[in-house]
């Protein structure tokens, strides 16, 4: 009976200390996941077997691991979503002045693509902003009529081969549509683009001048400072710009036959200042960015893109972490996972906040403005 009395005391302390223990654990272990999730280098050098993005072969910002998995596959989309169309849901809405920049500046998107991302990603840009364009194509190493996707001459998949494709592309698109649309413009699968605010920038330009639009960045690694347009965030060619690079870039001169390396947007920007076509600063008038080479929240919010990341030594212009980062007027976002195509596409064109309107117009002169944006002496004037 003592023995017994004794023992009782001491079980409930060793029951004690190993619930205590037990639960030490775990909030550790949580509390330790927690912190992977906000710190960027720990992230890095605890997951190595997680999928990484990666831009210009230097280490990228974490991917959205709750939708793709290892393989790349979408654990959330199986298939494109099917939605009632904008026009139907807001059938009040004066859309006056984006249908009429829709028959005056006429854009043709093509995507950068492959089979595999097929289901993955392109089905789902199809199904979103990608219709807003007033013409388009998939760029890809199979033909697909359904999207529909080209199957262009030599024509490769692999990081190593976009330069080649986004030749052939622009080759085809001279060959096929340079007489049917005013702007070309290239984006990738996982790129989100906001069409309305496009053309409202495009509107202060001619299709005539030899001139590109996009995220401004240069290789400090280049003597010749040239600056290029992220390929990720999309550019956008004239039509002038496109018969260039078509006839002088790539045509009989060959002037950009020889550059060769794999950054297919740095090569792009190269190419085209061999040949004289003009890159336009695109920030609005408070100088922020109109086009993004990352996700929404990487722009918005501190702690993504450390003080060392590539991003900061390449870009042009003075660049903020915050509200301040990006345009009213935003035209791209980069790296956006299929199941964010429709969170963005929902957010701005779905959601209206009652009592609030906002009516536009078209820019003052808008027909001359379009034919007169060529200075003095063939210099151009800064983008507004």
């Amino acid at each position: 009976m003592l023995a017994r009395a004794l023992f009782r005391p001491f079980a409930r302390y060793v029951a004690v200390f190993v619930l205590g223990a037990v639960m030490g654990l775990y909030f550790g272990v949580m509390m330790g996941a927690q912190d992977r999730i906000f710190s960027w280098k720990r992230y890095r050098r605890s997951n190595s077997n997680v999928t990484v993005l990666t831009v210009e072969s230097i280490p990228g910002i974490p991917g959205d691991q709750n939708t793709i998995d290892n393989n790349g596959n979408n654990s959330v989309l199986r298939r494109a979503q099917t939605w009632d169309d904008y026009r139907e849901n807001h059938s009040k809405d004066d859309r006056t002045v984006a249908d009429t920049l829709f028959e005056k500046v006429r854009v043709f998107c093509w995507v950068m693509t492959s089979p595999m991302n097929r289901d993955k990603k392109a089905v789902h840009v199809k199904a979103t902003w990608l219709k807003r364009c007033n013409g388009y194509v998939f760029i890809s190493s199979e033909d697909d009529l359904s999207l529909p996707a080209v199957k262009l001459p030599g024509v490769k998949e692999g990081r190593r081969y976009l330069w080649g494709k986004t030749k052939a592309a622009f080759r085809y698109i001279y060959q096929q549509h340079l007489n049917d649309y005013d702007w070309f413009l290239k984006a990738d699968d996982d790129t989100y683009v906001i069409m309305e605010n496009l053309r409202h920038l495009l509107s202060f330009h001619n299709n005539s001048e030899p001139v590109h639009f996009g995220r401004q960045l240069r290789s400090p690694r280049e003597r010749t400072k040239q600056p290029y347009m992220s390929g990720g965030a999309g550019y956008v060619l004239s039509r002038e710009a496109v018969r260039r690079l078509a006839e002088h870039g790539l045509g009989a001169s060959n002037k950009c036959e020889s550059i060769e390396s794999i950054p297919e947007d740095f090569n792009m920007g190269k190419c085209l200042g061999l040949i004289g076509v003009v890159d336009i600063d695109t920030r609005d008038e408070f100088q922020r960015d109109r086009f993004h080479p990352f996700r929404p929240e990487v722009h918005l919010f501190k702690g993504y893109l450390p003080k060392d990341f590539w991003f900061w030594k390449y870009i042009v212009h003075p660049s903020e972490i915050g509200p301040g980062c990006c345009s009213d007027f935003t035209i791209s976002f980069h790296y956006i996972q299929p199941s964010n195509m429709y969170v963005i596409e929902f957010f701005i064109y779905h959601l209206r906040p009652f009592g609030i309107s906002k009516h536009y117009s078209l820019p003052p002169n808008f027909e001359s403005k379009r034919e007169t944006t060529m200075g003095v002496n063939g210099e151009f004037r800064k983008t507004p």
